[in-house]
């Protein structure tokens, strides 16, 4: 059985101006111990997607047709206190703002107890163990002294090292991420990359990672799923898709990464603009 199965999703908002179609008709799923690249362009409906999984869309916007089967389990329509005991325990998410995850008024050792507590009936002192080797996994320095600080005593980079290591607090089935890595610097960028293939081989979590560099995803993922204007228009392996893209859209995406090896050469354009939402 798939860990996720996405089925025909439509999220729309409803504004003043007219029906805002951010997902419209997006399938496809996610086997355990796999990672799916989710890619496109800022405003593709990437992020939507992903929040649409985990119930995050508030209004005006709200899902208008299609299913969402965690573990065969439909997510849609689930009652919202059944939906928080699988949110932040079986599926988790990481923000592109690691500030959307961290309490700016509580210590990181609080917030990373309380998490673990939360969901699991542990004392303290193994809730506090758990917090300390996560953080240590996710390359923090001296995790003991770093659960007692703050969030903004952190720097952007080492704020979303914390996000993601409460993220992984509970060796979630599925993981939803949503640009984790855009903030960190290279190095700490390639150990939370296979710190993320580690987990999904060794316990067989399924991962979801969002974002627009294909980069990422050819090292990452193994499925990839390529997003324009609120559509899937192409998916597939990730070598398949990466090396004879179909879709002319993949085709400009994959042009458009610079390269060391081009000096001098302008970078591929796909010409025209992306259509307006509320004009599909």
């Amino acid at each position: 059985m798939n860990t996720l199965e996405v089925r025909n999703l439509s999220t729309h908002f409803f504004t003043r101006a007219g029906v805002v179609k951010a997902v419209e008709g997006v399938s496809f799923s996610v086997a355990p111990g796999r990672v799916l690249g989710l890619v496109g362009e800022s405003g593709s409906g990437k992020t939507v997607t992903g929040f649409s999984i985990i119930g995050l869309v508030d209004p005006p916007g709200r899902i208008v047709q299609g299913e969402i089967l965690f573990q065969g389990r439909n997510l849609v329509g689930m009652a919202e206190p059944e939906l928080r005991r699988l949110r932040g325990n079986r599926i988790a998410m990481i923000f592109q703002d690691p500030m959307m995850t961290l309490n700016p008024v509580l210590r990181i050792d609080t917030q990373m107890i309380e998490t673990v507590q939360a969901h699991q009936k542990v004392d303290r002192e193994t809730a506090r163990q758990r917090a300390r080797d996560t953080l240590g996994m996710v390359g923090i320095p001296s995790p003991d002294e770093r659960l007692k600080s703050y969030p903004h005593q952190f720097s952007g980079g080492m704020r979303q090292r914390v996000a993601i290591a409460i993220a992984l607090l509970h060796r979630p089935d599925l993981i939803v991420a949503d640009e984790p890595t855009t903030a960190l610097d290279v190095t700490i960028q390639g150990q939370i990359l296979a710190e993320v293939q580690k987990l999904a081989a060794t316990t067989g979590t399924s991962i979801i990672w969002i974002t627009h560099d294909l980069s990422v995803v050819a090292g990452l993922a193994d499925e990839i799923a390529v997003m324009y204007a609120g559509r899937i228009v192409e998916q597939g392996p990730v070598d398949a898709v990466l090396d004879t893209p179909r879709h002319p859209y993949t085709h400009g995406l994959i042009g458009s990464v610079p390269s060391r090896n081009q000096r001098g050469v302008p970078l591929r354009q796909i010409p025209g603009t992306t259509p307006s939402l509320l004009s599909l």
